[in-house]
């Protein structure tokens, strides 16, 4: 008798529809249901509650999505820090730090004590340039104190939180500033915000998916060890990162102060 070898063929369960679906969408489509249903639960309990609806109210709807349009700003440049595996406390302080120094630069004429009077009426690029370099200068420090002293983001950019809202508060001595051009209010009025912010992310989105720049801080973020072997210059795209953060915390201020018309050292305290 000859000897057969007779193997069984394992037999593979088919998924279910739904282990079949969850594979197929995308890894973060879990975020937008959660998010979908705690929206659907505010609309219900707005009609339960207060008898009219939390999503089609217009007025509402247009606040948040201001709202948002600002908070998005930042988070652009938030999210390439924590890629990088660091964190940016900094970002309200910085932009009551750049919303001040913008807003100085901003004052017409019709000011009763404006804080530079010779410098009044100025063209708006320039206050928007100012806040936005302050920002810059922010994020650079706290890129500096990360790369160069080797002290942890968490603790570099809590210093610069408090720094820089500290330095807001002795520029302002406390006082809101107002009567802000027309030109420069004009960035922050309207649907401007919501249409720096697309901007702001489409650019961003292109350079972290398409570029080498993306790459490496992907590479960073996954392994920093790696990419200092793979030849990455690590510490330069690291504070790149920083001062790309800064500098949107920077725009963000601008463009609330311009929306709010006034420049004030307690703007970004819920940031």
């Amino acid at each position: 008798m000859s000897n057969m070898k007779i193997t069984a063929t394992p037999i593979t369960e088919k998924p279910s529809f739904f282990g079949q679906l969850r594979h197929r969408l995308p890894k973060d489509t879990g975020i937008f249901i959660v998010m979908l249903v705690i929206a659907l639960t505010f609309e219900i309990a707005g009609w339960y509650v207060r008898d009219q609806s939390f999503l089609l109210n217009t007025n509402r709807l247009i606040l948040i999505v201001l709202q948002v349009a600002i908070i998005g700003i930042i988070a652009v440049g938030v999210t390439q820090v924590i890629i990088t595996t660091g964190i940016d406390l900094s970002s309200g302080s910085v932009i009551a730090l750049a919303a001040v120094v913008a807003a100085s630069l901003a004052q017409t004429s019709d000011s009763l004590s404006p804080m530079f009077p010779s410098l009044v009426n100025m063209p708006a690029i320039i206050p928007i340039g100012a806040g936005i370099g302050v920002g810059l200068l922010c994020g650079l420090t706290n890129g500096f104190l990360v790369t160069r002293t080797g002290i942890p983001p968490f603790i570099a950019t809590l210093g610069m939180m408090v720094s820089a809202r500290g330095l807001a508060q002795y520029y302002t001595q406390g006082n809101p500033i107002s009567f802000l051009s027309d030109s420069f209010t004009a960035i922050g009025q309207g649907a401007m915000p919501v249409i720096i912010f697309f901007v702001v992310a489409a650019v961003f989105h292109i350079a972290l998916k398409h570029t080498r720049y993306g790459k490496y801080v992907y590479a960073i973020g996954g392994n920093m060890t790696s990419a200092k072997v793979s030849g990455i210059n690590v510490n330069k795209y690291l504070v790149i990162v920083y001062a790309i953060a800064g500098a949107l915390s920077g725009l963000a201020g601008v463009v609330l102060a311009a929306r709010v018309s006034s420049g004030q050292s307690s703007m970004g305290m819920s940031y």
